[in-house]
C-alpha cells in the first residue's frame, strides 16, 4: 500500500512541530511517523511494519555511528582535541587570530569531533583572544560555528556517515568530494568573522579565566596520531582508484573497522593503553543521543519512502523548470532545518528523496555532497541543542544568539553552492 503523500507530509510537519514545543526529537519523530502512516489508511499491523523497515534502514549508519564513538572518545577524553587547538591558535600571530579559531574548529570536527563540543573546546581560547584583540562575541562565534560547519562536511561524523550511506558510496568518497566546499566554507568564515568584529557585545575586560592543568595533557605528535591514521585508512581506497593501483583500491576497509582501529592506535601512541577502555565508554556515552536520534528519523523517512510524496516533489520540481539537480540541495536544507540537526537532516533527505534525486541522472557521491552541504545551511535553529550549547559556550543572550544565524547561513550556503556547481551537472 502507497501511502498518500499528504499524509506524509501531514506526519513530517507533526513531528515538527512537537520538537519546536520541546519534545524529546526521537519520540517526536516516531509519533509523527505513527500519525502519517494511520492517517493516510494504514492499519495499526501495517504502521509497524513501516516504523521497523525505516529505523532498520539507518542500522548500517547507527553501526559506523558507534564505531566513530571510539575515535571520538579517545580525541576528547585524552585532551588530544584540546591539545591540537591550543597549538593551532598559539602557532598564529594576533593578526590571524580569526583565521586561528576558524581553522581549529574546522580541524577539530574534521577529525570526528562532535561540533558543539568542538565549539565548547576553542570557545575558552575564543574568548582570551576576544578579550585581547577586542573583537565581539558575534565575531567569535561566527568563526568557531563556520570553522564548525567547514570540518563538519570533511569528518567521519554521523552526518558524513549517513550521507555516505544514504546514497551507498564510500565514506571517503564523500569526505573528498566536500573537501573543495569546506575550504571555501573557511575563507567565508573568516572573511564574514573579520567584518563584525567590531559589532555585537564584547568579552568584558574583567572576564577570569580558568587555567587548565596541562601535565596530564599528551604531547601534540601524539595527540595527532589518531585522526592521521584514521585519515590514512580512509584515503587508501579513493588513491588506489585514482592512481590505478589495484592493491589498494580492493584495500575496502570500512570506517566500522577504520575508526576504532585509529583511536587503538592513538591510545598506544599517547601511552595511555589502560585507559583505552574508559575512552571507549566515555565516546560511546557520546554518541547514545544522535543513535536514537537516527533510529527516530529513520521512522518518519520510512512513513516518506512508503508514500508517494517524493514522486509528488520531484512533479513539482520538473512543472517549475527548474533543474531537478537542485533537489539535492534543498532536500538537505529543509529537512535539516525542520530538525535543526545536521545528521538528522541528512538522514531524511537521503532516506526518503535519495531514488528521486538520482533519477535526474547525478551521481551518488556528488548527491551526498549537495545534500551534506545543504544540510548546514539553516541547521543551527532554536529548536535545536546546537544553538542553546553555543550560545552558553561564549556567554551569549538569546536574541545576539539569533543574529548569528544569519551569518552561519551565509557560509552553509557558500558550501551548498559550490558543492551544486561542482557536482549538479549544470553546464
Amino acid at each position: 500500500m502507497v501511502i498518500a503523500w499528504w499524509a506524509a507530509l501531514l506526519g513530517l510537519l507533526l513531528a515538527i512541530g512537537l520538537i519546536l514545543f520541546r519534545v524529546n526529537p526521537i519520540y517526536a519523530l516516531i509519533f509523527g511517523a505513527i500519525v502519517g502512516c494511520l492517517i493516510g489508511g494504514m492499519n495499526l499491523s501495517q504502521t509497524t511494519d513501516v516504523i521497523v523497515k525505516g529505523s532498520s534502514g539507518v542500522m548500517g549508519t547507527i553501526i559506523r555511528v558507534i564505531a566513530a564513538g571510539v575515535l571520538a572518545g579517545v580525541m576528547m577524553e585524552s585532551g588530544a582535541a584540546n591539545v591540537i587547538a591550543s597549538n593551532i591558535v598559539n602557532h598564529f600571530s594576533d593578526k590571524l587570530a580569526i583565521l586561528a579559531l576558524a581553522l581549529s574548529t574546522m580541524v577539530l570536527t574534521g577529525v570526528g569531533i562532535f561540533i558543539p563540543v568542538a565549539v565548547l573546546i576553542v570557545a575558552p581560547i575564543a574568548l582570551e583572544v576576544g578579550q585581547k584583540m577586542h573583537y565581539s562575541k558575534l565575531s567569535l562565534l561566527v568563526a568557531l560555528s563556520g570553522g564548525g560547519k567547514a570540518g563538519n562536511i570533511i569528518s567521519p561524523n554521523p552526518n558524513t556517515i549517513a550521507a555516505a550511506k544514504g546514497f551507498n558510496v564510500e565514506l571517503s568518497q564523500v569526505m573528498i568530494a566536500d573537501f573543495v566546499p569546506a575550504i571555501v566554507g573557511l575563507i567565508v568564515t573568516v572573511l564574514l568573522a573579520t567584518l563584525i568584529k567590531n559589532k555585537g557585545t564584547f568579552v568584558s575586560a574583567e572576564h577570569k579565566f580558568e587555567t587548565k592543568e596541562d601535565k596530564d595533557l599528551p604531547s601534540l605528535k601524539a595527540a595527532i596520531v589518531t585522526p592521521l591514521v584514521a585519515v590514512i585508512l580512509l584515503l587508501i581506497t579513493p588513491v588506489g582508484d585514482i592512481l590505478g593501483i589495484k592493491a589498494l583500491a580492493s584495500f575496502n576497509l570500512d570506517a566500522m573497522y577504520i575508526l576504532p582501529i585509529a583511536g587503538l592506535i592513538g591510545t598506544l601512541a599517547m601511552g595511555q593503553r589502560k585507559k583505552f577502555l574508559k575512552y571507549m565508554t566515555g565516546g560511546l556515552a557520546r554518541m547514545t543521543d544522535v543513535v536514537l536520534i537516527l533510529i527516530g528519523a529513520g521512522a518518519i523517512a520510512g512513513l516518506v519512502s512508503a508514500s508517494d510524496l517524493p514522486q509528488k516533489v520531484v512533479e513539482i520540481v520538473k512543472v517549475s523548470g527548474i533543474s531537478g539537480t537542485f533537489l539535492a540541495p534543498i532536500a538537505g536544507i529543509l529537512m535539516a532545518a525542520a530538525t535543526a540537526s545536521t545528521s538528522t537532516g541528512v538522514i531524511l533527505a537521503s532516506n526518503s528523496f535519495s531514488k528521486s534525486i538520482m533519477s535526474f541522472g547525478i551521481s551518488g557521491t556528488g548527491a551526498a555532497a549537495m545534500v551534506h552541504t545543504g544540510a548546514t545551511v539553516i541547521d543551527q535553529l532554536p529548536h535545536g541543542n546546537y544553538f542553546h550549547v553555543t550560545a552558553k559556550a561564549v556567554d551569549m543572550h538569546f536574541k545576539e544568539r539569533m543574529s548569528v544565524v544569519l551569518w552561519e547561513m551565509l557560509v552553509g550556503l557558500s558550501m551548498t553552492i559550490v558543492a551544486t556547481l561542482m557536482y549538479g551537472n549544470l553546464f
